[in-house]
């Protein structure tokens, strides 16, 4: 037992190792010169660290206002999508209604068609609303996401339909008793789910380059591959900046961990 445990100790560092390395590889070719990184033989850790290359992002490149425009386009996605998806879950769950079966499996059907294919006619179809080059064009889609009316349809299988009744008998409204009573229920899954589209909308990149088209307007993705402008690909910058990027990203990940796993779980298991 002691052989089996120590190899599988070995396995799951020699996993965590090779996940983590990249991401260290990153946070130290940060604190590097562009001749550092490319230097031969290759060095790990940085002769001279120096943190240039972050002053630099913000002092000579449109880098605050990328950070700005994504830290607003996500938070209201996020917000936004969550509470969509919490009513559209609700709605299938706890509602009978007409073609209900039906809208649930062209609901499920469409997470099976890629977003490369719908990318076009989107386009076609903002361009006439005036909404390239705008972040709504950002916020919109995604708002009512199948996977996300999916996720919430099966934790609110595990919610008590009697809490429902009691409501209405005490005279709530059903808006009422959505928000006051099935919201605070539902909160590990809404924080689970709020981190996975906090996640996806501060990544997004290629939406975001397609549609906009001002500088001022770019979120850090779009201004992260902006770097590469000239004839020489300035990794260090990219470096500084993809750090820069991932730090929202952890803050909000270790605040809301227990959230997450609690609503992983127990959505998994309702369902």
């Amino acid at each position: 037992m002691k052989i089996k445990k120590s190899l599988l100790y070995i396995i799951l560092f020699l996993f965590t190792a090779a996940i983590l390395l990249p991401f260290i590889w990153m946070v130290l070719s940060a604190l590097k010169t562009q001749d550092q990184i490319f230097s031969y033989p290759v060095k790990l850790l940085p002769e001279k660290p120096t943190f240039e290359n972050f002053i630099s992002i913000f002092k000579d490149y449109n880098f605050l206002p990328a950070l700005l425009n994504s830290s607003y386009i996500a938070v209201v996605f996020t917000f936004g999508s969550v509470f969509f998806c919490a009513l559209g879950g609700y709605a299938f769950e706890k509602f009978d209604f007409k073609f209900k079966k039906i809208l649930f499996i062209i609901l499920l059907g469409s997470m099976m068609i890629p977003f490369e294919v719908t990318m076009v006619p989107l386009y076609a179809l903002f361009n006439k609303f005036n909404w390239i080059n705008k972040h709504i064009g950002l916020i919109i889609p995604g708002l009512a996401n199948a996977f996300g009316i999916f996720f919430m349809r099966q934790y609110m299988a595990g919610i008590n339909s009697e809490i429902i009744e009691s409501g209405r008998i005490d005279g709530a409204s059903e808006i009422g008793i959505f928000v006051r009573l099935i919201l605070p229920i539902a909160r590990p899954a809404i924080a689970s789910l709020g981190i996975m589209f906090f996640m996806n909308s501060w990544n997004n990149f290629l939406w975001p380059l397609i549609v906009l088209k001002s500088e001022d307007k770019y979120t850090l993705a779009v201004a992260i591959r902006a770097f590469n402008q000239g004839m020489r690909t300035p990794y260090n910058l990219i470096m500084a900046g993809s750090v820069v990027s991932i730090i929202p990203l952890l803050i909000i990940f270790l605040r809301f961990q227990k959230e997450f796993i609690a609503g992983i779980v127990s959505g998994s298991v309702k369902g």
